[in-house]
């Protein structure tokens, strides 16, 4: 296998997963179009994405995302909706990849693209259910936007350079190693927060941090 060949199969079954876990159906519409085009020559496994059908049906809903990302409330819940398509599509996406490279290699694909679509997919989910918090609409509209861009871009980076993108997807998951814990307490706090409202305890303030059952509060910058 030539190395340009090897480079982007590994950018390909690394990037569906990652994709998938932000906004599936652009992604299957943006390969699906450069594959029917000639813009680029799909592994075997990806052809199903270039059927006209898929392209189609991937075009309808990848509009209906795009508008339901734009509505607060309305793109969490269809993210929750989503976490039982997103990291299967992920997966198997990235096994059909390989499919031809033998079972274990299958697996192994698998494994890595649903566990890129989970991380994303937590990733995407819980950061929409932080903005939700504000009141205005402008901060879904910025988010959804770069998040189409992104992806599309993604594509577009790990068909004409596939090394680049690896590059650029380590980054990335090493910035959602940092993110994702620090995300989790904010979600925990917030459901906290609403839980008071209906008559549970009061949550503590995130700058504080328990210690073997001391308090000990962060002194906040001033």
């Amino acid at each position: 296998m030539e190395l340009d060949s090897l480079s982007t199969l590994i950018a390909l079954t690394l990037g569906v997963g990652w994709a998938s876990g932000i906004n599936l159906y652009a992604a299957v519409l943006a390969l699906g179009l450069a594959g029917t085009t000639g813009y680029a020559d799909l592994p075997t496994g990806l052809e199903l994405v270039e059927n006209p059908f898929v392209i189609a049906a991937a075009g309808v809903m990848y509009l209906v995302e795009f508008c339901a990302d734009k509505i607060p409330g309305v793109d969490s819940a269809w993210d929750a909706l989503h976490t039982f398509i997103r990291l299967p599509a992920g997966a198997l996406l990235a096994a059909g990849i390989v499919g031809d490279q033998g079972p274990v290699m299958e697996a192994l694909a698998g494994l890595a693209g649903g566990g890129l679509a989970a991380s994303t997919h937590a990733a995407k989910a819980g950061g929409r259910a932080l903005i939700n918090t504000s009141p205005e609409p402008f901060s879904n509209w910025a988010t959804s936007i770069t998040e189409d861009i992104g992806v599309f871009g993604g594509v577009w980076l790990m068909l004409n350079h596939p090394w680049v993108f690896v590059g650029c997807l380590v980054i990335f998951v090493l910035l959602l190693i940092w993110l994702l814990p620090k995300l989790w307490r904010a979600i925990r706090y917030l459901f906290k927060k609403i839980g008071a409202l209906f008559g549970g305890a009061t949550p503590e303030p995130l700058e504080t941090t328990t210690f073997d059952q001391k308090t000990v509060s962060r002194k906040k910058p001033n």
